[in-house]
């Protein structure tokens, strides 16, 4: 709840010292008593910190305003996106997951040799690429040259509760996220094997007679899951920031396309919530992952 409240007083208290604030949102282009009822109206002309107050009861209790561009209340517009973000997130978060553990498993049991530069090769790869510049370059290859994808929006006109149809239009953002997160995976992964691998009760275990497949997955990879499940946690903030750009190279309706959108209209309203709803989100992924840790480690259970 800490961290909560402080990403609220942060956020609310950047936006109102940007160049223009929050007052820029009633529109230069208007008259000076027209600015000034507006200001009225949206309590922009009373205090910063009274304004804060106010908003931060308001969204203590569910209520996080109303939208300046659009009218509409920020909650409603936060769930009418939010499932879009959490599809594409969970999508991307999946393939980084099963793609990023299994080439960190390939380069620590081959450690220095082809496979493991293969893994590294493609983790620096995916830290070296930009996101928006690797979709540019799946939409031309993918739906512009080979025509197999589409190359922007949620699905197709008249085919809403296609699901095979949304899983088409998924593919190539959710495929170019998770090649921005898939380097953490590798390295995280490789180095947790290597440091178990390199343990007494593994060598105990080749000097028994064990089948390499047995040591590898009952003994060394449940031993290296906590280090692999706290950099999962961290990377959901990649995840959240990442969708920011992806949304709008793909034109995805989610959170990130809302964000980009308040913020280019300075619609301040919709921005907090945003940032509000991400950070919440973060935190809550980051305590299911210190239960988890208590799940796949005894020792955690009994420290």
């Amino acid at each position: 709840m800490l961290v909560i409240f402080l990403i609220a007083v942060v956020t609310f208290f950047l936006i109102n010292l940007a160049p223009g604030g929050p007052s820029a949102a009633v529109g230069f282009e208007r008259t000076a008593a027209e600015r000034e009822a507006m200001m009225r109206q949206f309590g922009l002309d009373r205090p910063v910190t009274e304004r804060f107050w106010d908003w931060l009861t308001s969204a203590v209790s569910g209520d996080l305003g109303n939208s300046l561009n659009q009218g509409l209340p920020v909650v409603t517009l936060l769930q009418q996106r939010i499932g879009n973000t959490v599809s594409l997130g969970l999508a991307a978060m999946l393939l980084a997951t099963v793609f990023g553990i299994t080439l960190g498993v390939v380069a620590a049991i081959n450690r220095n040799r082809w496979p493991d530069h293969l893994a590294s090769g493609i983790a620096t790869l995916g830290m070296s690429i930009p996101g928006f510049w690797l979709g540019i370059i799946a939409i031309i290859v993918f739906s512009v040259q080979l025509g197999l994808l589409p190359s922007a929006g949620m699905f197709t006109i008249g085919k809403q509760d296609n699901w095979l149809d949304r899983l088409r239009y998924l593919v190539m953002p959710a495929s170019v996220l998770a090649f921005t997160l898939l380097p953490n995976v590798v390295q995280v992964t490789r180095a947790a094997l290597l440091d178990v691998l390199s343990s007494d009760f593994i060598r105990t275990a080749r000097a028994k007679g064990l089948a390499q497949r047995v040591i590898l997955f009952k003994h060394t990879f449940r031993n290296a899951l906590v280090p692999i499940l706290a950099m999962l946690g961290l990377i959901t903030t990649v995840l959240f920031s990442g969708s920011v750009v992806i949304e709008s190279v793909f034109g995805w309706a989610g959170l990130g396309r809302l964000a980009i959108e308040a913020a280019n209209g300075r619609d301040y309203p919709v921005v907090l919530g945003v940032t509000l709803l991400a950070g919440a989100l973060v935190v809550a992924i980051n305590i299911i992952v210190d239960i988890l840790y208590a799940v796949v480690d005894p020792r955690v259970r009994h420290g």
